[in-house]
């Protein structure tokens, strides 16, 4: 998913209205309020990497090889105050607002702490040692507070509401006029209009909700840094890559030779469900997978999420909405949290029912394998089965095509083909954060456009998971330089020498995480708050991404055997086709179960609830099959409870899909989906615009009409009505 670590200072203003991101040069501070009074002397810069500007190849790079977490406190503290500086400069001007010099100018302040604050947001996703979830903790409620300040700051809002108020007459082309009302509206939803004594008290929301989302990292972070130790019988049936990451794990952690330690995470839990064989062992993995967070000790984060809730509840009540989620859900495509309900309620009744059906014809398989009961743990292990005999396809027939070095050739290769982005790597000429991390320089036309970060494997203190970050974007007003993008996921490391096979699932979200990256490669826009898009919009570009994996082109040139080198054959390609609807029910249920969890969750009027009662109330009225469990349960759902970002969100998957789907079916259209004419209206029109333009109508302009959610139903395998 894209970046949401709270103290990535670019997603902290941007979710409050306050639109700027990490941009090459500083501010230069704006004349002095009065001619008659001098200003005081601007604090000279001190002497501290983080706030220098970034310098080197690609119009400067972050220095991660400088960096040291004990850097972070003055380079906050001077860039939290050069920004106050910088925003009082704005809201004092004796002149009357322009939008040049306010809305324009607010644009470009903050520049320095957006720097820094995306330097931070990697270290607390990537490199969350204790010392710097310390400083996550201390820095979130200040950092929050910082922005409300300027959120909230009457005199700044009062020229910003002249400007709105007087918009017609003000000669603004599109882009000016759209950005002035979001500025307006993204303030008024954010308090701007409360009396003083309530400003206080959201502030005080804020700053306490901060804390949280800290906490909740930490304790999440503290359970997936756990493992499940295993003897080679228990690891009966686990493919021979994924035991080799698991002795190394072993290795590392001191433990006897010949046993094995499997990580607490997504990446290291799924094999172990679909082919070992040794159930007990399924049971005891699963057991910890899905207890993250929920298991009554240190890290037990169900209290958490009761005060977060709670808090969000009496937010949303101050700022005059009923609840959270209508409250998060105004600056959507949805609008309200009725029609995300009525789409995926849409969905649900269908994909239960096809679940059903899968669970049922995993029975003849259970009864081989001695299982009276089928048990959650038990589901991908016999869903595996019931493929290979339905369609003789297996998974671990699959892997050794996809090696993870060409699955990336191929994702560029592909964005060559549509976009003309072209990739070379680099890697040892920039800086990187962890020497895992490989760099490409990104070409367009024959201009460098970018630079990308990949950051490939798991390891302690790395949330767990697949997101895009951006360390900086491009835009017309504050400059061109290239963009900076990083795409980070947690395959299992291998021994030195050895391939990295990946899943057809995981295969997936790599592709999904480069959507992402491309969509911000192509960045197009005149000012920084357009590099970004509305909630349920942003995952659209990353799910059309996926499609092209399993496209022949890609196929035939990229999914070689690691050993033998030869293209995987029409044969498996044939059945990997055949099967493109199994187990869509059972997917299907997982997710949207856990954003039907949270969209139900965050309507809560007065937010007092007990997360696991909830949880299970809420499963057993929707109607969960009781063989499965949600993707996400509430006590490890990062989504929701590490910041607001996706918080009555979730459901923005499905809402992106129903895009998603409907434009693969342009390409399908055209019998090639590479076809450049529809690439070009894609790119033009929806990647490379942000959100300068309104996402529905861009997305009319695309295709002609609105979304057809029959492409989605249809995709899946569902019937459609």
């Amino acid at each position: 998913m894209l970046k949401t670590s709270l103290l990535a200072t670019s997603s902290l203003l941007l979710l409050a209205g306050c639109a700027t991101v990490p941009a090459a040069e500083p501010l230069a501070v704006p004349p002095a309020a009065s001619a008659e009074a001098a200003p005081p002397a601007t604090p000279a810069v001190p002497d501290n990497v983080l706030l220098a500007d970034w310098t080197g190849a690609y119009g400067g790079v972050p220095p991660w090889d400088k960096v040291k977490p004990a850097d972070f406190p003055q380079a906050f503290t001077f860039a939290i105050d050069e920004q106050r500086r910088e925003v009082r400069a704005i809201a004092d001007n004796p002149e009357a607002p322009t939008f040049a010099n306010t809305i324009e100018a607010l644009q470009r302040a903050g520049q320095r702490l957006d720097r820094v604050g995306s330097i931070f947001g990697v270290y607390t996703s990537n490199l969350a040692t204790p010392e710097v979830q310390a400083l996550n903790k201390e820095w979130s409620p200040k950092l929050s507070a910082a922005n409300d300040e300027i959120t909230l700051d009457p005199k700044l809002f009062g020229r910003i509401e002249t400007l709105y108020t007087n918009r017609a007459s003000l000669g603004l082309d599109a882009p000016q006029l759209r950005l002035l009302e979001r500025t307006y509206e993204a303030r008024v939803r954010n308090g701007a209009k409360l009396s003083p004594e309530q400003k206080q008290q959201l502030s005080a929301y804020n700053q306490q909700l901060a804390g949280l989302f800290s906490d909740f990292n930490a304790k999440l972070l503290a359970d997936e840094s756990t493992f499940i130790q295993a003897s080679e019988a228990e690891m009966a049936g686990v493919p021979a890559d994924v035991k080799a990451a698991a002795a190394a794990v072993a290795k590392d952690k001191g433990l006897p030779a010949g046993t094995y330690a499997v990580r607490n995470t997504r990446s290291a839990f799924e094999p172990v469900m679909t082919f070992g064989t040794n159930r007990a062992f399924r049971q005891k993995v699963w057991t910890a997978f899905v207890n993250r967070g929920d298991n009554g000790n240190a890290n037990d984060t169900n209290g958490l999420i009761a005060q977060i809730v709670k808090l969000r509840a009496d937010r949303a009540r101050l700022l005059g909405f009923p609840t959270h989620a209508h409250w998060r859900m105004q600056d959507t495509m949805a609008k309200t949290p009725d029609r995300a309900m009525d789409l995926m309620m849409r969905v649900w009744p269908a994909a239960v029912a096809r679940a059903k059906e899968e669970i049922a014809d995993m029975a003849p398989f259970a009864r081989a394998a001695k299982i009276s009961t089928v048990e959650p743990w038990d589901t991908r292990f016999l869903n595996e089965k019931v493929r290979k005999a339905k369609y003789d396809l297996s998974e671990e027939e699959i892997k050794p095509y996809f090696q993870l070095d060409n699955l990336v050739q191929g994702m560029f290769w592909s964005a060559g083909q549509l976009y003309g982005l072209q990739f070379k790597e680099n890697t040892g000429a920039v800086p990187v954060f962890h020497p895992d991390v490989r760099t490409f320089e990104v070409t367009r036309e024959g201009k460098t456009v970018g630079l990308f970060y990949l950051d490939t494997y798991g390891r302690e203190g790395k949330r767990s998971g697949a997101w895009m970050t951006s360390y900086r974007l491009p835009s017309d007003l504050i400059g061109r330089e290239p963009a900076l993008v990083s795409n980070n996921n947690n395959f299992n490391k291998p021994e030195p020498g050895q391939p990295v096979l990946v899943s057809l699932d995981d295969a997936s979200t790599l592709f999904h995480e480069f959507g992402h990256a491309i969509n911000y490669l192509l960045s197009n826009v005149r000012y920084p708050a357009f590099n970004g898009s509305q909630r349920d919009f942003v995952e659209y570009p990353s799910q059309v991404n996926e499609n092209w994996l399993l496209t022949r082109p890609v196929l035939d040139r990229f999914a070689l055997h690691y050993q033998t080198k030869q293209p995987m054959p029409k044969s498996l390609v044939d059945k990997i086709e055949r099967a493109d609807t199994f187990g869509q029910g059972f997917q299907t249920v997982e997710y949207l179960s856990s954003a039907l969890v949270d969209m139900k969750l965050h309507l809560l009027p007065g937010g007092v609830v007990d997360p696991d009662k909830f949880e299970r109330d809420t499963l057993t009225e929707l109607g969960m099959p009781k063989e499965m469990t949600m993707r996400h349960r509430l006590p490890q759902f990062g989504h929701l409870f590490s910041s607001d970002a996706y918080s009555a969100g979730y459901y923005s998957y499905l809402w992106s899909e129903t895009m998603d789907a409907d434009t693969w079916a342009a390409f399908e259209e055209t019998g090639d989906p590479f076809n450049k004419a529809v690439a070009d209206r894609f790119r033009t029109l929806l990647l490379s615009t942000g959100n300068q333009t309104d996402r529905a109508e861009a997305y009319r302009q695309f295709r002609g009409r609105d979304p057809d959610v029959t492409a989605l139903l249809k995709r899946r395998g569902f019937p459609v009505k």
